[in-house]
């Protein structure tokens, strides 16, 4: 969720803890309520959906990476070497079992595992003849298998938590015309009652409520005296 969304959320939910605070009993005031309260539900859903999505994701990151250091040091480079040896007999054999460097991309690494897969096994007669061991081709078989599904696993993360902000921001603008609304019915309401209209025009900040002079104040003096430090140090 990006700064303004979240922003404009934590708003929503100030101004839905002041309006349980300060009901009324007309029916708009009560369908606007209804309308902020289920945006604010569905968004703490989409919350979660976007969290999980991400972890979807970091978790299959870290096992695709932990699955081609694997492969490459336990599974190809066996099949490499074997090759290499074949080579005596076939020399273009050692070309089709080339390792691929460490950082080549996932998608790109699983194609070419797959075709030293499918060249070890239409080879696999000559490739045992010169030291292939069968167990290491089916654990790779294996192993590529678990790879491809931490791919999907990654993919239908990344689609959960894009969908859930695309989502978010559009929940945003929902609660967002909602709290404009009852803006202007709580500003009819509290017309004669100027503390719970400042309790509302603080609770619909988007930018939460506002600091007062005195913190303002502060700020704005011990800037002046850092800035002055500084200058003279500086001197």
């Amino acid at each position: 969720m990006n700064a303004k969304t979240r922003r404009t959320i934590e708003m929503g939910t100030r101004a839905l803890n002041f309006s349980r605070a300060h009901p009324d009993a007309s029916p708009g005031y009560t369908a606007a309520l209804s309308r902020l309260e289920q945006s604010l539900a569905h968004a703490e859903q989409l919350v979660i959906q976007q969290r999980d999505g991400f972890s979807e994701v970091r978790a299959a990151t870290v096992q695709k990476r932990d699955l081609r250091r694997t492969m490459r040091r336990k599974h190809l480079l066996h099949l490499a070497r074997v090759a290499e040896a074949a080579g005596k007999e076939m020399p273009e054999l050692e070309q089709k079992f080339l390792l691929a460097p460490e950082a080549t991309p996932y998608l790109a690494f699983r194609t070419a595992a797959r075709g030293i897969v499918a060249e070890a096994q239409n080879q696999k007669e000559l490739l045992v003849k010169h030291g292939l061991l069968e167990p290491v081709l089916e654990s790779l078989t294996q192993a590529l298998d678990q790879f491809d599904q931490a791919v999907e696993q990654g993919t239908d993360g990344r689609r959960a938590h894009v969908g859930a902000s695309a989502e978010l921001d559009s929940v945003a603008e929902e609660v967002v015309q909602v709290v404009r609304l009852m803006d202007g019915l709580n500003r009819f309401r509290f017309a004669d009652d100027p503390e719970s209209l400042a309790a509302w025009e603080s609770s619909s900040n988007t930018f939460g409520p506002p600091r007062s002079t005195a913190v303002d104040k502060a700020a704005v003096d011990k800037a002046a005296v850092d800035k002055a430090a500084v200058d003279k140090t500086a001197a």
